[in-house]
């Protein structure tokens, strides 16, 4: 979830992927027994600009390729993000991205080094190192959602993509903090604070927001802390943050990736995703996890991993013969996201495509149902993991409990008022559910999203994905100017946002929607459009913005 925006009209969405981050919490109870001061936010001990780092900006591709030449080994590789873990995330500026590294990580890499010794290679991620949101089961390590209440919690199996991305030859780095319980506690947090991690900073400007909930996972991989990472969305959790970090996130449809063991907001609308430097890398990455599992029902339609080879579909040339629909009614939150879109719009016209104006019918008007269905399925769902999986708090009124008892740790700067209200509701067969969830669905995807890009013969719509990143608050929480990622998060259908410029150094990205298990022709446009811009840039980890810089 996120944050609330301050000048326009209240939405869920603009709730959904800000809401609260980091420190190393390697030993079990790390989290606990030595919490993060609050909020230090940027400045005095930011430190000089990091050193250079061999592996910076460097692709998936690129080091699979080092790896098979023999420049390379998954050993070395691992132990040069693990140092620069130490040097950029523990000291230095201190990001605050990776929460905990897997102790088994170098042992990983030695596996894929012996099979590829062997003649045995997965595929393009064997030997990669990848990190994870810490909302996802991985064994050995601790599953907490950011929260006191699960700082011992080990998971005794691995969600299913986290064996999809083993089974696929990846090593497992570690966890990335991200906004307490994927931002699903406060109307009023500030993005990329957990208890268990403290905040996250945005590697562009230290006193800046990293948005969120996957604020660990944007941060960390912006600043090369690893190949990729995996992130989850409600609702803008992975594009939001992927945007002012100068990523590439992916949000698939709802059910192409299972969500078994990841800890759910909404079964109606959660779903993981990749978060990478490039489209090809976040392709690669997406490849691996999607699948069927008899756990998670909503994967019922997808049978298998041969047939997701989103690499295939990197096509230079896919803007040529596209038509796209421009939400001009997502616009005018930030002069610099307008300015931008509009060259894209002229770079996606230079390339070929028919770009026209449209709109979406009501748009914004799933917002008050969705929030009760996130009411609902939140309660039914936090019952559902932690009474299964052996967490010492085995219910969200037990997490309640906790949080009072506890309030100096967990509550410093805001409260739990989410959790109460969804507390206070009934089970999912009531009435008042059920209407919201048919209501939610409909005017976002069947009446909303898919019925304009139906109507207009669109391949996909587009708009700013989010504002630039805002000033780190504790105080006030998050100033949220507005998004453009909203109906699809509703309507269940894919997203995927690009870089598109920058104001002042701060990364902006663009959306490409689609309707539903549209992935491989939204990862088509993104990719000729990443080919004709290239406009991301590596962060330097200023202090804060250097206002004297021209926007580019």
């Amino acid at each position: 979830m996120r944050s609330l925006p301050v000048t326009k009209t209240l939405s869920v969405a603009m709730m959904i992927a800000l809401l609260p981050a980091c420190q190393r919490a390697d030993a079990p109870d790390a989290g606990v027994a030595a919490s993060k001061p609050a909020v230090a936010v940027a400045s005095a001990n930011a430190g000089p600009a990091p050193a250079r780092f061999a592996f910076a900006e460097v692709g998936i591709a690129e080091l699979q390729a080092r790896m098979e030449r023999g420049e390379l080994s998954s050993h070395a590789l691992t132990q040069a993000y693990l140092d620069q873990i130490a040097a950029i995330d523990d000291a230095g500026p201190r990001l605050n991205a990776v929460i905990e590294t897997n102790p088994n990580a170098l042992k990983e890499a030695d596996a894929r080094d012996a099979e590829r010794k062997a003649g045995r290679v997965r595929g393009p991620l064997h030997g990669v190192p990848i990190l994870l949101k810490d909302n996802i089961d991985a064994t050995p390590m601790v599953n907490s959602a950011g929260s006191l209440a699960l700082a011992s919690h080990h998971p005794r199996t691995d969600a299913f993509l986290v064996a999809r991305l083993r089974e696929a030859g990846a090593v497992i780095l570690g966890k990335t903090n991200l906004s307490e319980w994927a931002n699903f506690r406060s109307s009023r947090s500030s993005s990329g604070w957990s208890a268990r991690g403290g905040q996250t900073r945005n590697p562009y400007a230290l006193d800046r927001s990293p948005c969120g909930s996957s604020s660990g996972s944007g941060s960390a991989i912006a600043a090369s802390l690893a190949a990729a990472a995996i992130g989850t969305e409600t609702d803008g959790s992975i594009i939001c943050p992927s945007s002012v970090a100068g990523l590439v996130g992916i949000k698939p449809t709802v059910g192409l990736v299972s969500r078994n063991g990841i800890i759910p907001i909404s079964h109606s609308q959660d779903t993981a995703g990749p978060m990478a430097r490039s489209v090809a890398d976040a392709a690669v990455l997406l490849s691996a996890i999607v699948g069927r599992d008899d756990a998670d029902p909503a994967t019922a339609e997808s049978t298998g991993r041969a047939m997701f080879d989103y690499h295939a579909r990197l096509n230079a040339d896919g803007l040529r013969g596209a038509r796209i629909g421009v939400l001009r009614k997502s616009m005018g939150f930030h002069p610099d996201a307008d300015a931008a879109l509009e060259r894209s719009i002229e770079t996606m016209r230079k390339a070929g495509a028919e770009v026209v104006d449209v709109e979406i019918a009501g748009a914004g008007s799933w917002n008050e149902p969705e929030m009760d269905v996130l009411l609902y399925e939140f309660k039914h769902g936090v019952d559902g993991y932690l009474s299964r999986s052996g967490a010492q708090v085995t219910s969200l009124a037990g997490l309640i409990d906790y949080n009072r008892k506890n309030a100096g740790k967990e509550m410093p700067y805001f409260g739990q008022e989410l959790f109460e209200r969804a507390q206070a509701k009934g089970a999912l067969d009531e009435i008042g559910y059920i209407e919201a969830r048919s209501k939610a669905r409909r005017l976002a995807r069947a009446e909303g999203l898919e019925a304009t890009l139906t109507a207009n013969n669109l391949d996909a719509v587009i708009a700013p994905a989010t504002a630039p990143a805002w000033l780190i608050d504790p105080v006030n929480g998050d100033h949220f100017l507005g998004e453009g990622y909203g109906a699809a998060a509703v309507a269940g259908t894919p997203s995927i946002t690009v870089p598109m410029g920058d104001s002042f150094g701060l990364p902006i990205g663009i959306i490409f929607m689609g309707p539903a298990s549209s992935e491989p022709r939204l990862i088509e446009l993104a990719y000729a459009f990443e080919q004709k811009t290239k406009v991301r840039k590596a962060p330097q980890f200023l202090a804060t913005v250097a206002l004297g810089k021209t926007k580019g």
